[in-house]
Parts: structure tokens; C-alpha cells; sequence
């Protein structure tokens, strides 16, 4: 299990990288951020042609039902994965 430390260190190193990940690999960072600090998805589907805002609400959604901690380790085993590169 991750430690909420672990987590708050890899959210630090997440924005130091020395490559940009894929936009792919940062909506899936982003919903993984979310559902870990947040929990399941709590806003209503952006609308219209927002086309990000929905992207980043998709790759929440997508997580519901996964409990904060198997998130939260999810994101630091993908942002150490991308710090070893």
C-alpha cells in the first residue's frame, strides 16, 4: 500500500519530468490524480465543445468504483515508471 507521503512525493515529481508523457498517459494520471484525492466522479459531463474538460471527466468517470488507495498506487507506480526513463 502506498503512503499518502509516497503519493504527495510522485504528485511532485509528476511535474518535474524530464518528458512530456503522451496526452494518453496525462489523462490517465489525471483520473487517477482525481479518484484518489476526490473519489468516484462527483460533477455532472462538461457539455458542448469542450473538448478537454470532457476528456478529463471521461478519464475520471472511467475509475469509478476504484478505491482511493488502488489509485493512488497506480499513479506513483506510472509517475516512477516515467522519472526512470
Amino acid at each position: 500500500m502506498v503512503t499518502q507521503e509516497e503519493f504527495d512525493s510522485a504528485v511532485a515529481k509528476s511535474k518535474t519530468l524530464a518528458e512530456r508523457p503522451s496526452n494518453e498517459v496525462l489523462l490517465q494520471l489525471y483520473g487517477l490524480y482525481k479518484q484518489a484525492t476526490d473519489g468516484d466522479v462527483n460533477i455532472e459531463r462538461p457539455g458542448g465543445f469542450d473538448f478537454k474538460s470532457i476528456a478529463k471527466w471521461e478519464a475520471w468517470s472511467k475509475l469509478k468504483g476504484t478505491p482511493q488507495e488502488v489509485a493512488r498506487g497506480e499513479y506513483v507506480r506510472i509517475v516512477e515508471h516515467l522519472a526512470s526513463k
